[in-house]
């Protein structure tokens, strides 16, 4: 046998092309199953995950995946807007707390998370580096974020405008980093996080100005009195809040109608969770959702399309296993002057049969150790690969 084993590895380096090509399409029929369910099971364990230990959210009226989607994950489709006043009514129920949520803007492609303290408290989120943001303009970054691009607190980072040209004149706002969050293997880790108040100066419902009083460009200004200077539109608007600047923002109207986009309520027991479920039951504005409902759903949508395609491998597979059965079948007939040799030496037909049986354990042999050296690279970057495919 191990004559045929010598014989057999020859003839299969000497026929590269054929053999590299079988080995490839082994081990792509032999792989995809596989890795596909490596990654499926990894995404469910991820997004189960995050909607488990998210209790309920509070959203605008429309399409709940894209709320749970948003809210817990950053996913860049944003729902439509509700007002500070629903996380002032989920508060006021007595029922539990809020956490207000406004995921609209990016920095440097990755999202700008507005929202309160009681976030990182709720997540369990702890600062690594630096200290939390406490003032207007400050912001706190997630491990990824600072490892992407080398930053770290006392550096800044720029929010992205939403388009190219703005004519409602909101500048891309400079936030200073304070500070940088230990890794948590979450979405928590590619976010920008940036209190209510700076979201909403970049949002352009809060700025500052130069102040009028001192000012010696007269161009700037329409009228002054004893009592008031008006200014026109070439008054400078800020881009970045300092310490010497931030006493002139300032917002126009009723901060308690400003927007956001979800609010994360967080009942007090099981009973409390109920009894808020069911006071948005009726509401035509508002309505409530337990995360891991939508997730469910979403799963299941993804479990049917998983079928489709492993109906659509296995049919693949059976047709490359057809070809490849072909190939040695075709290969056989070619090398009849070969076998004609073989048993004019004088050897038996099992001899020809151990040739051909060592030149398949080769490929499969090969095939397997490429396939497993894969699985094993995919499994062990299998949470990377989900969060850059799924959770961008």
């Amino acid at each position: 046998m191990t004559s045929s084993f010598y014989i057999a590895w020859h003839y299969v380096i000497f026929n590269r092309v054929r053999s590299v090509t079988l080995v490839a399409c082994i081990t792509l029929i032999a792989f995809l199953p596989f890795a596909l369910q490596l990654l499926l099971a990894e995404s469910q364990q991820l997004l189960q995950s995050r909607a488990t230990s998210t209790p309920l959210l509070l959203g605008a009226r429309g399409s709940a995946l894209d709320l749970v989607m948003n809210s817990l994950y950053f996913d860049d489709e944003v729902p439509e807007r509700i007002s500070m006043l629903a996380a002032d009514e989920i508060a006021d129920t007595g029922l539990g707390y809020a956490i207000p949520l406004y995921v609209r803007f990016l920095a440097r492609n990755y999202p700008i998370v507005a929202t309160s303290i009681d976030y990182f408290d709720f997540r369990g989120l702890a600062i690594a580096d630096g200290r939390m943001f406490t003032l207007l303009g400050e912001s706190v970054i997630g491990a990824d974020v600072a490892e992407d691009y080398g930053l770290a607190p006392g550096d800044s980072i720029v929010s992205s405008p939403e388009t190219l040209f703005d004519l409602a004149g909101i500048y891309p706002l400079k936030m200073t980093i304070t500070g940088v969050l230990e890794r948590s293997h979450t979405p928590d880790d590619r976010a920008v996080f940036v209190d209510l108040k700076t979201a909403w100066v970049i949002e352009g419902l809060g700025h500052g100005h130069e102040d009028l009083g001192k000012t010696n460009d007269s161009s700037v200004i329409l009228k002054r009195t004893e009592d008031k200077v008006i200014a026109n539109a070439k008054l400078l608007q800020y881009t970045q809040i300092t310490t010497d600047n931030i006493d002139s923002f300032h917002f126009h109207g009723d901060a308690s109608v400003y927007p956001v986009t979800a609010v994360l309520a967080v009942p007090h027991d099981a009973k409390s969770a109920t009894l808020l479920r069911g006071r948005y039951l009726d509401n035509t504005q508002y309505h409530i959702v337990r995360p891991t409902e939508v997730i469910e759903g979403l799963l299941e949508s993804i479990f049917r399309i998983k079928t489709v395609i492993d109906s659509v491998i296995a049919i693949v597979g059976l047709a490359t296993v057809l070809a490849i059965i072909l190939v040695f079948a075709l290969s056989v007939r070619l090398r009849q002057r070969e076998l004609s040799t073989i048993f004019k030496l004088g050897c038996s037909r099992m001899t020809a049969v151990k040739l051909i049986a060592a030149e398949i354990a080769f490929i499969v042999l090969a095939s397997s150790v490429i396939s497993t050296g894969l699985l094993a690279i995919i499994g062990a970057n299998a949470e990377t690969l989900v969060r850059m495919l799924i959770f961008r």
